[in-house]
């Protein structure tokens, strides 16, 4: 990621207002980058909401991505050339509650964001984000390529193998000079201010605080763990480098082989950093089917863009837990959010620099 790149940089977001929105607003806006979004409207408990994150974008629309005409009319007026396609419907659980919903928002949305935006003469450069789950999931023991099938059981995972299949029939289907879109797989973010519903921070978070033993449904599941600035950091470095050469691509960006961790493991630490009596206990609720072990292969990244982890695992705990413990002893979320992007950019730059 060069950060000169996005000095003075217009960008439009879809999902500004999600977590990993949030933390993307603030990490361009520190990089110097104007900021146009356009997403639902989230609750006040949300990272967006609770750290004044909407006084760094200079036009917030709201809107549902599937209105192509609205989101058309927020990305011409933005003047951008770089889209970054964050909105979704992104929990596991909640599709299968809500399974049209979710396919709907997912695939629809995804394809209604790029019929928009490719009549837009100033966009030259989609990322569409999508997850590691896109992956058909044979619970191997390596990490999943960008040339491997995909696949999906649950709603979710599904939904975004098809969004995947979506956005690479536009790319290649209505081709235009000076035109790229591709696609960023990423999962299982950590971080401070997560409030997403039946998450694994909040849930830790929650019962550390409360004094409770914290409800872990699968311990003994395997996660790519990293922080919420990791895949941020990669989906704009692949923005930097995404022209007509790389239009139809995927690319995967996930923490070191050597930093997978269980559920329990990330929890253990978060524990031990929290203090205070923190712990948990095995309590499987009887929930659907979920994944018990996920790992994806970064090499391509590495390789064609230059793009690596800057944290390791237990540097994307001790961040988490360390902002949660601030907040709740008086500081600023924006403050402390904005401290550690800056943390997050410096660490970057003396790893490009090495």
């Amino acid at each position: 990621m060069d950060t000169a790149y996005w000095a003075g940089r217009t960008v439009f977001i879809t999902g500004h207002t999600g977590f990993k929105g949030a933390w993307l607003c603030l990490l361009l806006h520190r990089m110097g980058a104007r900021i146009h979004g356009y997403a639902l409207q989230t609750p006040e408990t949300f990272l967006y909401q609770r750290a004044g994150i909407a006084d760094l974008v200079e036009r917030d629309v709201r809107g549902d991505i599937r209105d192509a005409d609205s989101v058309s009319a927020a990305a011409l007026q933005s003047g951008a050339d770089i889209v970054l396609h964050l909105a979704a419907q992104s929990l596991v659980r909640e599709s299968y509650l809500t399974p049209r919903e979710t396919f709907s928002a997912n695939v629809d949305g995804t394809l209604s964001v790029l019929d928009a935006v490719r009549r837009v003469d100033s966009v030259e450069r989609v990322v569409v984000v999508t997850t590691d789950k896109v992956y058909r999931n044979n619970e191997w023991a390596w990490g999943y390529r960008e040339i491997d099938h995909l696949g999906g059981d649950d709603p979710y995972s599904a939904s975004k193998a098809a969004a995947e299949l979506a956005t690479h029939s536009f790319a290649v289907s209505f081709p235009r000079e000076r035109f790229a879109v591709a696609s960023a797989r990423a999962g299982n973010v950590i971080g401070g201010g997560d409030a997403t519903p039946d998450a694994l921070i909040p849930e830790l978070i929650s019962g550390f605080a409360d004094g409770r033993p914290a409800r872990l449904r699968r311990p003994r599941a395997t996660r790519p763990w990293q922080h919420v600035l990791e895949p941020l950091s990669g989906y704009l470095t692949l923005a930097e480098h995404l022209d007509e050469s790389r239009n139809d691509t995927a690319w995967n960006f996930g923490p070191a082989s050597e930093d997978e961790l269980t559920v329990g493991g990330l929890a253990d630490e978060a524990a031990r950093l929290w203090g205070a009596d923190a712990r948990w206990i095995d309590e499987d609720d009887g929930g659907p089917h979920e994944a018990g072990l996920l790992m994806v292969d970064s090499a391509k990244s590495r390789t064609q863009l230059g793009w690596r982890p800057t944290l390791r695992v237990a540097e994307a705990i001790e961040f988490t837990v360390e902002w949660e413990k601030r907040v709740r002893a008086g500081e600023s979320p924006f403050a402390i959010t904005a401290d550690q992007v800056d943390r997050y950019l410096a660490r970057h730059q003396k790893q490009e620099a090495s």
